[in-house]
C-alpha cells in the first residue's frame, strides 16, 4: 500500500492531539505510570538516536493491507524518516518531505503552538493528560517477555479505541505499539535495533538538493 506510511502518520497526530472532554477525576493506574515515567525520563537522556522499524496494517480479519520498513535518526528537536518511496527531514524549524515517485519536496515551517507528531514524542510523556492507562500482564513477544500498558482516550470521538505499548524492562524502551481503530483496522508499529549511543551530524535533518537531480520544490512556509 503506497500510502500505510501517510495513512500511520495521520493515526498518529490524531493519537497525540486528543484533547479532554470530560472534567471528572480519574485514577489511571500507578503502576502503569511509574513505567511510562521511567520510560519516558530515559529516552530524554539520549543525545541522539538511531533506529530501524516496520509499519503494518492489518484489518479485523488478520489480512494484511500493507507494510514498510524504515530507519529514523532524532537528535534533540532534530529528525530524519526514511521508508520506501519517502523521506522526511525535520530540523527543528522546518520540515522537509520528499517524495521519490514524483521527485517532489514539500516545505513546510513547523507551528509552535501545534501539538504536532514527532517521533519523539511517541517515547516521551504524551499520556500524561490525555488518557486512561491501565498496567497488564506480562506477554511474550518474539521470545522476550515485555510490559503491556493499555491506553484508551479520554476523548470518545477519536478514530481508535485503544492502544497497546509493549515496554522492554531491560531497556526502558518501547519495543512495539499496537493502535486499534473503530474501523478494526490494527496499527503495528514495531522498533528494533535501537542505537542511542551513535554520534548523529546536524547535517543528517537537512535536504540537501544536490543529492535528488531534478527535484521540484513546493515552498508552503
Amino acid at each position: 500500500m503506497k500510502n500505510i506510511f501517510t495513512c500511520v502518520i495521520s493515526l498518529l497526530v490524531c493519537l497525540l492531539s486528543v484533547k479532554a472532554q470530560t472534567k471528572d477525576v480519574v485514577k489511571n493506574d500507578p503502576g502503569a505510570k511509574k513505567i511510562l515515567d521511567a520510560v519516558s525520563t530515559k529516552f530524554k537522556t539520549f543525545k541522539s538516536v538511531q533506529s530501524s522499524f516496520s509499519l503494518k496494517i492489518e484489518n479485523n480479519s488478520g489480512k494484511n493491507l500493507g507494510a514498510k520498513t524504515g530507519t529514523v535518526f532524532m537528535k534533540g528537536l532534530k529528525y530524519r524518516i526514511s521508508v520506501t518511496g519517502q523521506e522526511i527531514f525535520c530540523d527543528g524549524s522546518i520540515i522537509s518531505t520528499f517524495d521519490k515517485s514524483t521527485n517532489e519536496l514539500t516545505i513546510t515551517k513547523i507551528d509552535p503552538s501545534a501539538n504536532s507528531i514527532t517521533p519523539q514524542k511517541m517515547f516521551t510523556n504524551f499520556y500524561d493528560k490525555d488518557f486512561l492507562y491501565k498496567l497488564n500482564e506480562d506477554v511474550k513477544v518474539g521470545g522476550k517477555t515485555v510490559q503491556q500498558i493499555e491506553l484508551t482516550p479520554i476523548d470518545k470521538s477519536k478514530p481508535f479505541f485503544k492502544v497497546l505499548l509493549n515496554i522492554d524492562k531491560k531497556s526502558q524502551t518501547i519495543s512495539s505499539t499496537k493502535i486499534f481503530e473503530k474501523t478494526g483496522n490494527i496499527y503495528m508499529y514495531d522498533i528494533s535495533n535501537m542505537n542511542t549511543s551513535t554520534m548523529v551530524s546536524d547535517a543528517q535533518f537537512l535536504f540537501d538538493a544536490k543529492k535528488y537531480p531534478g527535484v521540484e520544490v513546493v515552498d508552503l512556509r
